[in-house]
C-alpha cells in the first residue's frame, strides 16, 4: 500500500532503535507505505537530577507522546511496554504488544584497569556493601533482599549514560534490562544474568507496546501483524495485577506470565517488596490462557491478603515524605 504513518518516539537511543525496529517491520508488510519517525522528549527525558520516585510515576516516559498521538503530529507511538501506565488515556489504545526478547535483568560490572577484581558471575560474587547504582525502587527492595550489605545509589540516564557513571563515579555496576542492552548491541556488557528467584522482571518488561488512537483502524490494521499473542496475554495479566494494586513504575511491584505446555495455562509470579528489602510478599498462581485479566487480579488479590497492602501504603508514605 502507499501512504504515511508518522511514529512517536523519545529521543535516546534505545528508544530510536525499537521505533526503527517498527518502522521496517512496518515498511516490510507494507510495500510502498513511508515511516517516518518523530523525536518527541518526555518529562522523564528532561529530569535527570532527581530520582524518579521523587517526580511522580503517572507517564514520565509516555505522556507526551500521548499528547503527540491525539494531536496529529504522530500516528503512533512506540514504547517500553514496562514504561506503560496502567491505564490508557481516553481516545487511545494499545494496538499491539510485540514478541518479548529477554525478559531478565542482568548486572553490569564496572570494568575496571589493571588488577580489577574478576568479573562477577553471580550476585553473590560482589564484594561486602559494594556500590550498585539503581534508581528502579522494584530492583532495589530485591537486591536488598538478597544482599542487605550492598549500597545502593540513585543513576539516572539513558544506557549509555548510567554505563559511563558506572565508570567514572567507581560503583561496582548496575543493574539493566537484558532486552534494552540486547537492542542496542550491547549484550556482551552483561556480567550475569538474575535469575528469577532473585529478581522477577517489571511488568511488560522486554516487550515493546504500541500505541495508537483507539478509532483509527487504518494503524490498527497495519500494526495487527506486529502483535505476538503469547505476549499479549502474558502482559495483560501483569498490568492487570499492576492495575488492582493501584502500582505505577516507581514501586517495588514485580510480576512476570509464562505460557505453561500446552499453551492453555498461564503462570503468573509476582513479588512486592520494602524499600529495603526486609520485607517481600511473594506469590504466584495459574490460570487460563482466555481469561488473563482475571488472573492478574486474584493474584493481586493473594499479595494484598498476604501483607502486600501495607507495604505499599508505607512504600508511598516514604515518597511523599521525600
Amino acid at each position: 500500500m502507499t501512504g504515511r504513518l508518522r511514529i512517536g518516539s523519545r529521543g535516546s537511543k534505545l528508544a530510536l532503535v525499537q521505533s526503527e525496529w517498527v518502522r521496517d517491520r512496518l515498511q516490510e508488510l507494507h510495500p510502498g507505505l513511508a515511516v517516518e519517525i518523530e523525536v518527541i522528549q518526555t518529562k522523564g527525558d528532561k529530569i535527570l537530577d532527581a530520582p524518579l520516585a521523587k517526580i511522580g510515576d503517572k507517564g514520565l516516559f509516555t505522556k507526551e507522546l500521548e499528547a503527540a498521538i491525539m494531536d496529529g503530529r504522530a500516528d503512533l507511538a512506540v514504547h517500553s511496554a514496562k514504561d506503560m501506565p496502567t491505564e490508557t488515556p481516553e481516545g487511545l489504545a494499545i494496538v499491539a504488544f510485540t514478541a518479548r526478547e529477554d525478559v531478565r535483568d542482568v548486572f553490569v560490572a564496572r570494568a575496571g584497569g589493571d588488577g580489577a577484581a574478576p568479573r562477577p558471575r553471580t550476585l553473590a560474587d560482589l564484594p561486602a556493601r559494594a556500590v550498585v547504582g539503581t534508581s528502579s525502587l522494584r530492583r532495589r527492595s530485591q537486591l536488598l533482599a538478597a544482599r542487605p550489605d550492598l549500597t545502593l545509589v540513585d543513576i539516572r540516564g539513558n544506557v549509555q549514560t548510567r554505563l559511563r557513571k558506572v565508570e567514572d563515579e567507581g560503583m561496582s555496576g548496575t543493574v539493566l534490562a537484558a532486552a534494552g542492552l540486547a537492542r542496542l548491541g550491547l549484550a556482551e556488557a552483561a556480567a550475569f544474568a538474575f535469575s528469577f528467584d532473585e529478581m522477577l522482571p517489571a511488568v511488560g518488561q522486554g516487550s515493546l507496546a504500541i500505541e495508537a488512537r483507539a478509532d483509527d483502524d487504518v494503524v490498527r490494521a497495519l500494526v495487527a501483524p506486529l502483535q505476538d499473542e503469547p505476549t499479549a496475554t502474558a502482559v495483560r495479566a501483569e498490568r492487570a495485577l499492576m492495575r488492582t494494586l493501584e502500582g505505577g513504575c516507581q514501586v517495588p511491584i514485580a510480576a512476570l506470565g509464562e505460557a505453561l505446555d500446552g499453551a492453555d495455562r498461564l503462570r503468573l509470579r509476582a513479588s512486592v517488596g520494602s524499600l529495603d528489602g526486609r520485607t517481600v510478599v511473594r506469590r504466584e498462581r495459574t490460570g487460563s490462557v482466555a481469561e488473563p485479566e482475571a488472573l492478574g487480579r486474584a493474584l493481586a488479590e493473594d499479595l494484598l491478603a498476604a501483607g502486600a497492602d501495607a507495604i505499599l501504603r508505607a512504600v508511598r508514605g516514604e515518597a511523599a515524605d521525600g
